[in-house]
């Protein structure tokens, strides 16, 4: 079945059909599960904790090799996005970089725990993925203008985003609840016996989540290239890459015409680097500091999860009613507050004021005051970032002129990525140099700020309270 084209040079008179908004929504529903289960709450946590030597050094391989994507990423999205304005259509791009995600997850299927030689091939895998991921959203983003009026483009991000997280949550229930067991009790958390016979002394179904991640993308991209509507062509592939690139030679040589989007990319760029950090380093932090398994780390995805949906559907219409810059500032200001506060908090203390008892074997499921208040903050988090990351996707495509949207959504994702190395790169330098996983995750804090006092810089046209 050929799916339908649509003119991108001009902007859609009413919403288009409810199969080809659905059909881009479960694009973030499709794609979550490797942002879910690999980068954040199942595959990363088992990374440091069983197949790296320790959770340090864990937490610092995971984080170079966030940088070396970050850098390919930021190095290429530009192009291919101003590659793509030239060419027209964008699904051909998605479904090959699709093909990295897919390739990527299924290989981190190898990783064993114990097993120092595994390294190597679980974090080429790690990068591989990486890069198919955050480049077939690059490409899934500039297609928002076509599908809904300006006036309705932050409900339909903030339901992407919200879709997205509820992908995510669905995806981890499954690995918890039927494939994730304990190695004590060889149960997963629904009090089931694996699937699939997996082994949980090999912690098999924590290595699971690659290949389920891939079949996850596989099975529920397809609406989108079935209903939804995708430019069309309007050259050649060769014409196409000579004349996107001399289009993103011209732009970044008027920079100054495009000043006031370039002060919130650069903004996105800071605020976003601490962000993705956060979240990869997240569950990392969560499993050293409180020795969480997979199970633990994998409820608090949920919980982040279900505060991030709601966020992302409030804030998409709070977007839509005040402007994505106040909805922009207000999550980052909730971010570095909850951030700041997890630093306060140890094993056996809350905020270095409140002595606790420590976690001990057998104590059950966050059975200490400091692990119930780092519930509590990461519930925090996810509410915040839902309408950080949807706001934001909507604030570009009102700012960027129409007929340039794939090359600013490749500045976007750069903007994301550029110093999304520097983040992980020096929270693993300090975390390695000080020993203390809670230094590296100080530096997000300078982040977040810096990314705020630029922001509130940028000019807008949107409504205000």
């Amino acid at each position: 079945m050929q799916s339908p084209v649509l003119d991108t040079d001009e902007a859609p008179a009413a919403p288009a059909p409810r199969s080809a908004i659905a059909g881009w929504v479960l694009f973030d529903w499709a794609a979550q599960p490797y942002f879910t289960l690999i980068n954040t709450f199942v595959y990363a946590p088992f990374f440091a904790s069983a197949v790296a030597a320790n959770p340090v050094e864990g937490q610092a391989m995971w984080g170079f090799a966030t940088a070396t994507a970050g850098v390919a990423i930021a190095l290429l999205s530009p192009i291919l996005g101003a590659i793509a304005d030239a060419a027209g259509r964008r699904k051909p791009w998605i479904a090959f970089f699709g093909l990295f995600l897919v390739a990527g997850a299924t290989l981190l299927w190898f990783g064993r725990p114990g097993a120092p030689d595994t390294v190597a091939i679980v974090l080429i895998a790690f990068v591989l993925a990486t890069i198919g991921a955050e480049f077939a959203t690059v490409f899934n983003n500039s297609m928002m203008p076509n599908l809904v009026p300006p006036e309705r483009m932050g409900r339909l991000s903030g339901l992407g985003w919200a879709i997205g997280y509820v992908g995510g949550m669905v995806s981890l229930i499954l690995m918890l609840g039927f494939l994730v067991a304990s190695p004590e009790t060889g149960k997963t958390l629904l009090g089931f016996t694996p699937l699939f016979g997996l082994d949980p002394l090999g912690r098999e179904g924590d290595r699971a989540a690659g290949p389920l991640t891939a079949l996850w993308f596989i099975a529920f991209v397809i609406p989108l290239f079935l209903f939804t509507p995708d430019a069309p062509a309007r050259m050649p592939l060769k014409q196409a890459a000579r004349t996107g690139i001399h289009n993103l030679v011209a732009t970044l040589r008027e920079v100054r015409q495009y000043r006031n989007v370039m002060a919130f990319l650069i903004a996105n760029m800071i605020y976003m680097d601490g962000l993705i950090a956060l979240f990869a380093l997240g569950g990392i932090y969560a499993a050293g500091v409180f020795g969480w398994t997979t199970i633990e780390i994998g409820l608090f995805g949920m919980l982040l999860t279900i505060t991030g949906t709601a966020g992302a559907l409030y804030g998409g219409r709070l977007d839509d009613l005040i402007g994505s810059k106040p909805v922009i500032l207000g999550s980052i200001a909730f971010l570095t507050l909850a951030t700041f506060a997890i630093l306060l908090i140890g094993p056996g203390h809350i905020f270095f004021i409140f002595e606790t008892a420590k976690p001990m074997p057998g104590d059950g499921l966050f059975a200490t005051g400091p692990e119930r208040v780092y519930l509590l903050l990461g519930g925090v988090m996810g509410a915040a970032a839902g309408p950080l990351q949807a706001a934001s996707r909507s604030l570009l495509v009102r700012l960027a002129p129409r007929d340039q949207i794939g090359q600013f959504f490749g500045l976007f994702a750069l903007s994301g990525k550029v110093t999304a190395f520097v983040g992980p790169f020096v929270s693993s330098v300090v975390t390695l140099w000080l020993n203390d996983q809670r230094a590296g995750l100080g530096v997000l804090l300078v982040m977040f700020c810096i990314g705020a006092t630029i922001l509130s810089q940028v000019r807008t046209t949107e409504p205000t309270a």
